[in-house]
Parts: C-alpha cells; structure tokens; sequence
C-alpha cells in the first residue's frame, strides 16, 4: 500500500445524504413551503410565556404575507440582507421565512450586543430591512440610522413606537397586506450551492465576530438530522427552545425542528421556574441545551419541585459537556437520553451527533450525512488513524461558503481541497464515534504536555460545592503555564483553595493539577451558547483575588 492509499483509508464518511434532498424544489423558500403545507392545522409554535399558538398553516400565511409587504412596501428581493434582532418569539420565524421566499439573505443578530457590536455586526451584513424587538430597539435604531447609506427600512416588534415616524411597526405593515394564497405566491428558484441563506455572527471567543456565510444547500443538508433523532422516539416529542434564534445552534434548531412537523414552545430566555414549568405543563419531550443549562438540572435545588417525567432526550450542543454532568442529570431527572453533538456556526449545525441507539459516554456521536472527516496531526499534518488526537477537519455539504468580506479568514479555515480546519482537538475511536478534547488554541502547554482546560472543569464540576468553573494558564517563566482555575461555589458552600487543588489532585495526573491556583469568583464569564470566555477569564488575572 502506497503512502497516499494509507492516508485516504483514514477519512472518515458518514452516511449518504437522503436521495432527493431537496424534494425537488428550486429554493429553499420552496422546500420550506413545501414542509409546511404538510403540516397544516398542526401547532407550529407555542409561546411559552404567554401561551399564545401559531399552526402551521397560519405560520406560512403570515410569512407569505409579510415577504408580499416588503417585496412591494420595501422593494426587498433576492439577494438584499435582512437583519432581524430579537429574542425568542413567534414573530421572529415569520421573518426569516418571509425572507427566505423572496431568496433574501438573513442575518440573525445578538440581541444583548453593545452599540458598538452592533455597529460591527452592520457593517458585516450591510442590512437592507431590520426587525427589531423593543428589547434592543434604543441601540439598533441608533445605529440603523447611522447607516442609512444601505439600511432603509426599520420595523418594530410589539404594540407601541415610541421612536419616531421612521419606524414602522411590524404589526401595522401586516394590517395593511391582504391574505394571500400561499400556493400561488411566487417563489424564485435560486442556485442553491451558491445562494447565501444566513450569515452567522460567529461566537467571536477569541476575537470580534466574523460574518458565516450559509448557503440555502447548507441549510437544506443539516434537515435530515432531526429525522433521524426522531425516528427513534416512542413517544410524542414536543420541543422546547430556549436557545436563542439569534446564534447559529438556536436558528438552526428552529428551522429544522419546523420543517419537521413538530411541536416547538419557545421561550424568550432562560429563566429557572418558567424552564422547568414548561417542561410540566405542556409535556414537553426534547429539549436542545447547553452545558450551563445541563449543570442547572444536575444541581439547582427547584429543580425538584417540577415533574419533569415527560423528558425523553436532552440533546447538547455549542461546548464541551462532561460525561460526570450529563451522568448527574439522568439519575437526577430520570431522562431516558442525555445525547451530545459537535459542530459549530461554519458546519451548519452538528458535523456528529449521537442517537438514542449510539450514544457511547464521551463521545459526540457519528458522523451526518453527506460528511468527510480527518484527524490531522498539528505539527506534521500527517493524517492521523483511530484513537490518535490531532486536529479535526471536515468536509460536506454543510461547510460553510466562507466569511462575508474576509477572503483571509475564509482561506485560513478552508484549505484549497474543501476541508475546513477547526482549531479544535479531537479523535475516532475504532467505530468512528468521535471525541471532542479541546480547542487548539485553549490547551495550556505545562512543561512541554498539553492540558485540555475542559478536562480539568470536568473534574471541577464533580464536587457539590461547586457551582460553574473555568480554567485557564497562568503565565511562567519555568514552566510555560501553571494550570489555574476560577471557581463559584454553591450558595451557602465553602471550599479553600488548598481544598479545591486537593480535590483535582486526587483525579488527575500531575500535569493536570492546579499549579497555577484558585480563584474564587462570582461567576464564569460566557457566551450566549454557555463557551467559556476565556479571554475575559485571562483578564481576570491581572486582578486582586480570594483565596478563602
């Protein structure tokens, strides 16, 4: 066997894409009238602060409305940006089908972003028409104004406008559209490779964030995943979402979820008693977290007040969740399938993903549809075989196009064979269920070995005294970086720091133990998918601490 032969055998391919994926249709404006209509007087969407309803067909109503309201009011049209910042709620999806029945390209926007994140997000996305919730109005119109050069319509959501004539209330311009049959609404066809569907702002964890690029074949690949998690239920599912619509997992999540015909109640945000409430009251089976969501379950005490019986399958996504925290929730709660997933804002949505029949403990799962990966060494680049760390790449369908206006960073992630480059460490087993380590750039280098951060919280999440933890490396002149970790204890816990590195000690090899220390703190600063922010936890340094 030549070198080349030897190198080809270890990619890994996941399963064939679905024969006619795209269910002949020439958009994904199309494809996803096509999944509505299926669904008819089905319930689409539940509010679950208010309880108000939205059914399919109502939904598609609504949507192929709005999108005749901006092509005539607003003279939107394929290829035009429309940015849309707001929280959870039924009107956000009627937005980001409208536009996609035009062929407009949607950009979803961090509801909590400074004016000047704002500010930057515009100027990646270049908006034409913006939605905006009364939550972040004051600061998105500021900055909508500022930049009228490309933004030319801005529309409120909610029932009052207390910002001026310019302003137009979304609920005004849908009074004025009449109904229209949403057979004979004409959609365009697109070149679905190519046709910008979403840009994501990445999680911006080390940086400010970039614009991903989804195209509408992006978004139509990451669809069967969900069919699949259902195939293996026994029982009704009934979604609950409390992922922001705005970040990559949570857009996604809903687009997949609704072109699934199921149930979704959607939550604006997450709030302890209103979570676990919805859960009891409409019975809700399947829930998409993220860590901090599942370290919630293992150890908040209300979370015994609520009969979370109906619970079949959490599935997490967005960072690293420890086998301890996932273990903890399911003797806890008593859910049958606590699954976890990898991908990230470029991959679509999960490159692999576990299933109620393949699910081994610290594993992410398979690969999806229509997915290469490789195993990469990161200072040869030599292709690695089973069991063997190095960096994971993939290739498929769900690859993003690249990142808006920046042709150096797209270059940086995708080589010139297609496959995208993640900074993160991982491996397959001899099954090829893959494993997550740690991102590249986050491993502290102790004297010459690699410490994954995500290892050490692991452990740190283990004690019952301990509420959330992040580590990072501490700065030496000797040894390169002292592993250190930040720590929030319990409500009413009290742990010293000899006692925490006493307790990491006793887990890990000496590499892994706190050399650096213990900082005790009041909370992990994160993102909104819960991905530690370890830049503003290496800022923390530099400050006064406790040691108790």
């Amino acid at each position: 066997m030549n070198h080349l032969e030897n190198e080809h055998k270890f990619i890994v391919a996941g399963k064939a894409e679905p024969a006619n994926i795209t269910e002949g249709c020439g958009s994904l404006g199309m494809f996803l009238r096509k999944r509505l209509l299926r669904n008819g007087g089905n319930v689409a969407l539940i509010d679950g602060v208010d309880s108000s309803e939205l059914r399919y067909l109502e939904l598609l109503e609504l949507a192929v409305r709005l999108a005749d309201a901006l092509r005539r009011d607003a003279g939107l049209q394929a290829g035009d940006v429309v940015g849309i910042i707001s929280e959870n709620r039924l009107e956000f999806p009627v937005a980001l089908f409208a536009a996609f029945f035009l062929g407009a390209t949607v950009a979803p926007i961090n509801l909590t972003y400074s004016e000047g994140e704002f500010e930057h997000a515009f100027y990646l996305s270049k908006p034409k028409i913006v939605f905006v919730s009364p939550f972040s109005a004051e600061r998105v119109i500021k900055v909508a104004r500022r930049n009228r050069d490309f933004v030319k319509r801005i529309f409120l959501f909610g029932g009052a406008n207390p910002y001026g004539a310019d302003i137009i209330l979304y609920d005004e311009l849908l009074s004025q559209t009449a109904a229209i049959n949403p057979l004979t609404f004409p959609i365009a066809p697109t070149y679905m490779d190519e046709h910008v569907a979403l840009i994501m702002c990445s999680s911006g964890t080390t940086g400010l964030p970039k614009g991903v690029q989804l195209t509408q074949r992006n978004v139509i690949a990451s669809i069967p995943l969900l069919s699949e998690l259902e195939a293996s239920f026994d029982v009704p599912i009934v979604v609950l979402g409390v992922i922001p619509w705005f970040h990559a997992f949570g857009c996604l999540t809903l687009i997949n979820v609704l072109s699934n015909q199921l149930k979704l109640v959607s939550l604006p945000k997450f709030e302890e008693g209103l979570f676990l409430s919805c859960i009891e009251n409409y019975r809700c089976s399947f829930v998409f977290v993220v860590p901090p969501l599942m370290v919630f379950l293992a150890k908040h005490p209300l979370v015994d007040n609520y009969d979370l019986s109906s619970l079949n399958t959490l599935l997490c996504g967005a960072a690293p969740l420890s086998k301890e925290t996932a273990d903890s929730v399911k003797k806890r709660i008593g859910v049958k399938h606590v699954l976890q997933g990898y991908g990230m804002s470029e991959t679509t949505l999960a490159m692999v993903v576990q299933t109620a029949k393949c699910n081994k403990p610290g594993s992410v799962g398979k690969l999806q549809f229509g997915t290469k990966a490789k195993v990469v060494d990161t200072e040869t680049g030599k292709l690695l075989g089973p069991n063997h760390p190095g960096e994971l790449c993939f290739k498929g369908t769900q690859i993003m196009k690249g990142y808006i206006g920046n042709e150096k960073a797209t270059n940086e992630t995708i080589d010139n064979e297609g496959w995208l480059h993640t900074g993160d460490i991982g491996y397959y087993d001899e099954d090829e269920d893959f494993y997550i380590i740690d991102r590249l750039k986050e491993l502290i280098k102790y004297k010459g070995f690699q410490v994954p951060p995500a290892e050490i919280e692991a452990i740190l999440l283990t004690n019952p005294k301990i509420k959330d933890a992040g580590v990072v490396g501490l700065p030496d002149e000797a040894a390169g970086e002292l592993p250190l970790a930040f720590v929030v204890n319990q409500p009413n816990a009290t742990l010293t720091e000899a006692e925490v590195q006493q307790y990491v000690a006793e887990r890990t090899s000496p590499a892994k133990r706190l050399h650096g220390g213990v900082r005790f703190v009041s909370e992990i600063p994160k993102n909104v998918s819960g991905k530690i922010l370890r830049r503003d936890l290496r800022a923390m340094l530099k400050r006064p601490h406790s040691k108790l």
